[in-house]
């Protein structure tokens, strides 16, 4: 039985977050072909269910940590636009005050610990997140994200152990969406079935329909109640599709239309707006006035990234090391 059931609320909340997510994102190739974000820039257009589905499953206590194609995730958990678009311009304003970068984002406020630019780098970190929580005691989830790609690193095999062997409240989840860079999946193993891994630690495991919230979200409402049972980890094979290259540079080349028009034929938003209109949760108005909220938001989180300072040149020196109530020890 679902934790956290379905309904006219949810689809409402999935339209107006994915639509945010797709205009914040659209927006941002823009700002980056007019050179306003530098840098390595990664955009999330067509994934955006895997996010949704998974925030509609889960509390606002529980933690996220994702890889460098960030800027979604940390919408959904409810970092403000206007921050993470100053964030991207580099300024003083954004979440990691203009340090971090399009692959950096992090708001402790929100517990999303990150935006990890090293391949693989966050799966032993969501691990370790997770022995926090059970450490304290408390009923929170992380949910660690990662690409295809970072399933390859040795470090994740470590940190599966470790997970399943102290029974750790996190949730892995592998976005799918077919290619490590230009490299598909067929490409680098001869077993394409990704969640299979999770087999080998006798850790529960499945694949999911990323194209569809509905899937995401009952796939992440059942590992989050084994979680916060004391049951242990899950790992979710998620499988979704970008619609640009992987990175700002990237013109996708080894891909064909056809694949990509196929994936596009079964658009999250578009899927989520059919079934609001069909089941009447809301009319064409009500749509069009979300889409003028969304557009609102983010030519505001423009304005805001524009006219916000640069960081001044003593912050290169803060945020390095963390100050302690622990004594320094000496030999």
């Amino acid at each position: 039985m679902s934790a956290v059931e379905i309904n006219k609320d949810t689809y409402l909340k999935w339209f107006e977050s994915m639509l945010l997510m797709r205009k914040f994102e659209e927006k941002t190739g823009q700002l980056y072909g007019q050179q306003k974000i530098r840098g390595f820039c990664h955009l999330y257009i067509g994934q955006e269910a895997v996010v949704a589905g998974a925030i509609s499953a889960l509390r606002p206590e529980d933690s996220m940590i994702t890889a460098y194609r960030d800027h979604a995730h940390a919408l959904a958990k409810g970092v403000s636009a206007n921050s993470i678009m100053a964030e991207m311009y580099g300024k003083a304003t954004g979440c990691s005050k203009g340090k971090g970068g399009s692959m950096h984002m992090f708001s402790k406020e929100f517990n999303f610990y990150g935006g990890h630019g090293i391949v693989g780098g966050q799966v032993p970190l969501g691990a370790g997140i997770a022995f926090a929580e059970k450490y304290k005691g408390t009923k929170n989830v992380n949910v660690c994200y990662m690409g295809d790609g970072a399933v390859r690193q040795g470090a994740l095999h470590e940190a599966f152990n470790m997970a399943m062997l102290w029974k750790l409240p996190v949730i892995f989840v592998c976005e799918n969406n077919g290619y490590a860079m230009g490299t598909s999946v067929e490409r680098t193993t001869n077993m394409t079935d990704i969640y299979k891994i999770g087999l080998g630690f006798d850790m529960p495991c499945a694949p999911v329909d990323g194209m569809d919230p509905v899937a995401v979200h009952t796939a992440m409402d059942e590992a989050a109640q084994r979680a916060r049972n004391g049951d242990g980890p899950t790992f979710l094979e998620i499988r979704t599709y970008r619609y640009r290259g992987h990175s700002m540079s990237d013109p996708a080349k080894y891909r064909s239309k056809d694949e990509l028009e196929a994936y596009k034929s079964k658009d999250p938003i578009e899927q989520v707006r059919e079934t609001i209109l069909k089941e009447k949760y809301a009319d064409q108005a009500w749509i069009e006035e979300i889409e003028a909220k969304v557009k609102q938001i983010v030519d505001d989180s423009v304005k805001f990234a524009e006219e916000s300072p640069w960081p001044e040149a003593s912050e290169l020196f803060t945020d390095v090391y963390v100050q302690t109530d622990y004594p320094y020890v000496q030999d």
